[in-house]
């Protein structure tokens, strides 16, 4: 059976990692993505034991990087079956009165323009081809809005409203688009958000058993062996203890 190629941003930690790892394991070739080159160089060679690998090195939030970078894939590569948009990012939590400027425009760059710069590049080998399977990764707060999320919110919303659009968009080149909603997922995710402060992004999750990175690319992979007449379009996975955005049982 040809091997499906499948292009992950964000490859180098926590769920594109853990999709990574698991895809290599299951006959797809991958196009590994992120601006951490020595990580991105360490994890193709690691995987290249088990699968084709090859590996872009890029800024998603940079339009011309991303461009070029796709466009050097050798033409063999460039017939994409899968798009895995998973670069993202949540800086800070503050409330929208003290939010800070630069946490704002890195959360809108990442999320909502890189989606889109590196979709812009991938789709039309989608569309030329008249298949492929698009997944965003989107949250809970792309769903709900909680305190102190506003533009970390507004921008999953973002996610969740372009995923919409481009399945119907696409729905008359048989493309699927999927989106996946975690709730709480234990990875640089916190550490990000608070500024490297390991002591506040350790107690997101105290009390409590988090989902990891290698939950939801199970689901990715769920998704993905789905017979072609089913398209699983939105899905939302919580931790057992978590019941919303807000409401999270703890011992």
């Amino acid at each position: 059976m040809t091997k499906r190629i499948a292009l992950i941003t964000g490859a180098t930690s926590g769920i594109g990692e853990a999709t990574a790892r698991l895809l290599a394991a299951s006959n797809f070739k991958l196009i590994l993505c992120g601006r951490r080159k020595d990580r991105l160089e360490k994890l193709q060679k690691e995987l290249s034991a088990q699968t084709e690998v090859t590996s872009l090195s890029f800024d998603v939030r940079i339009q011309s990087e991303v461009a070029q970078a796709i466009a050097s894939l050798p033409a063999d590569w460039k017939a994409i079956d899968v798009l895995i948009n998973n670069a993202g990012n949540a800086h800070g939590l503050d409330p929208i009165q003290t939010g800070r400027v630069e946490d704002w425009d890195a959360m809108i760059d990442i999320n909502v323009k890189g989606l889109l710069y590196v979709s812009k590049e991938v789709i039309p080998f989608m569309t030329e081809r008249k298949s492929g399977h698009i997944i965003n990764l989107g949250s809970i707060a792309g769903k709900e809005v909680y305190p102190n999320g506003n533009v970390y919110c507004a921008s999953k919303f973002a996610v969740d409203a372009l995923t919409r659009g481009m399945r119907i968009d696409l729905n008359a080149f048989g493309i699927k688009v999927t989106s996946i909603n975690p709730g709480l997922v234990e990875t640089e995710f916190s550490l990000v958000r608070f500024k490297g402060d390991k002591d506040k992004a350790d107690l997101t999750y105290k009390g409590m058993t988090p989902l990891t990175g290698k939950d939801i690319a199970d689901v990715m992979l769920y998704v993905l062996q789905a017979p072609a007449h089913v398209q699983l379009a939105d899905i939302t996975v919580f931790p057992t203890a978590q019941a919303s955005s807000t409401v999270v049982k703890r011992n």
